[in-house]
Order: C-alpha cells, then sequence, then structure tokens
C-alpha cells in the first residue's frame, strides 16, 4: 500500500510514526506557508485591548513558533496553554511555554476545555472561525492573531504520480483538497483531520475518513477491512 503525506517538508513526521511500517510512504506537499514579519505581530499582540491579561493561549499550528515570545507577554501568570498537534506542544515547549492540553485532531477538539477568557488565538490568516465562533457564543472574548498564511503549492509532474498511485492520502485542510482532487483516485482513501476538511472533501470524493491523530487506527483498520 502507498500512503502520500501532503503537508509542507519537515511537517510530516507526526503521520509518518502513525503509518509507521503498515505501508510504503511519500511525500508530496500541496501547501507553502507564507510568514508574517515578527515586528508586525508584535506590534499587534501589544496593541490588543487585552494585553497582559490573557487567561487562555490557542496555538493551531507550529508554524507559529517564531510568535510564541511574543504572545507571552500578553498571558497572565499561570494562563492555560492549548495546542494543536503533538509538533506544536513541542515547540511551545522550546520557547517555555507548556500545553495544559493537546489536541490531536482539530482546535475545534478543544472548545469543551478552554474555560478561562480572554483567549489569545495563534492562527492562520483567514483561518477556520468554529473555534472562535463557539468561545464567543460562550462569552470566552477570543482575540486572533494571524501569524502566516496557508498558499497552494506548485504541484510538480513527479508528485503529481505519486498522488495518482496513492492507496491513502492525508489531506490537512481544504487548500490541500483544492489543490490534489484533480489528482487523487477515485479509488483512495483520503484521511483528514476534522469535520471541517471532511466536508470540503466530500462534496468530490467519496472515500473519506477523519484519521489523524488517536482516531488513526479505527480508520486504518476501516480502509484494511475495505481492501480485504
Amino acid at each position: 500500500m502507498l500512503v502520500a503525506l501532503t503537508r509542507e517538508r519537515g511537517r510530516n513526521e507526526e503521520l509518518r510514526r502513525l503509518v509507521r511500517e503498515r505501508a510504503d510512504v511519500v511525500e508530496t506537499p500541496l501547501t507553502t506557508t507564507r510568514y508574517r514579519p515578527l515586528q508586525e505581530v508584535h506590534d499587534e499582540v501589544r496593541a490588543v485591548r487585552h494585553f497582559g491579561l490573557f487567561r487562555s493561549l490557542v496555538v493551531t499550528s507550529s508554524r507559529s513558533e517564531r510568535y510564541v515570545a511574543v504572545a507571552r507577554d500578553a498571558l497572565i501568570d499561570h494562563c492555560e496553554v492549548f495546542s494543536v498537534g503533538a509538533h506544536t506542544s513541542e515547540v511551545l515547549e522550546r520557547g517555555g511555554v507548556f500545553a495544559t492540553r493537546e489536541s490531536s485532531g482539530t482546535s475545534r477538539d478543544l472548545v469543551p476545555f478552554v474555560t478561562e477568557g480572554p483567549v489569545l488565538i495563534l492562527g492562520a490568516v483567514n483561518g477556520r472561525n468554529e473555534l472562535v465562533r463557539e468561545l464567543n457564543d460562550r462569552d470566552l472574548g477570543p482575540v486572533v492573531v494571524e501569524c502566516y498564511e496557508t498558499l497552494p503549492a506548485a504541484l510538480e509532474e513527479d508528485s503529481a504520480e505519486q498522488l495518482r498511485r496513492a492507496d491513502v492520502v492525508f489531506i490537512g485542510a481544504p487548500s490541500a483538497w483544492r489543490v490534489a482532487l484533480s489528482v487523487v483516485s477515485e479509488d483512495a482513501w483520503v484521511l483528514v483531520p476534522g469535520e471541517t476538511t471532511l466536508d470540503e472533501v466530500r462534496m468530490t470524493h467519496q472515500r473519506v475518513l477523519v484519521g489523524w491523530g488517536a482516531k488513526f487506527d479505527d480508520a486504518w483498520q476501516q480502509i484494511t477491512d475495505a481492501r480485504s
């Protein structure tokens, strides 16, 4: 079986550990990242009305690593810290910040555990808004600071061919699926981290499962059962 990992190079290790020896693995990055200037983010954080008073911090991606030091100044001592993915928790620790709780799927999975506001969120330009909407509904005062932008990558022919041959493709966001959808075989299984990407893929592809993090083993079993 051939599995395609489609995050940027260097950001696929969590998924590679999930697959282990179960299948052959190829990396076919579908997106690239543009980072906002550090000083620009620094100035924005210092200008928010709750600066120094945030009781919770949510970091949605390890891409926010370079901005963690800026965020620390905006927080109260002993604040709650929430991360999406083990790699995000690791980069937070390198910056001297330790996650109170980690999601193996999406930021929305953290919603029940965020109870103290105001909440500072380090996220993507034009990122998903489910977390913000639900925290607003609970009057927790979320403030989003956009740190980076995810852009589609140019898909070279060798990468496109690997995607065509893949039996299983990890797709991390709707933006990645928009690059891949014309290439991925209709017989391939697509594994996504949560409901937002699931809904996007389902519009054009039948074989799609939520299967990142803790949900991987169940999804993999379903795939192997279907292939047997």
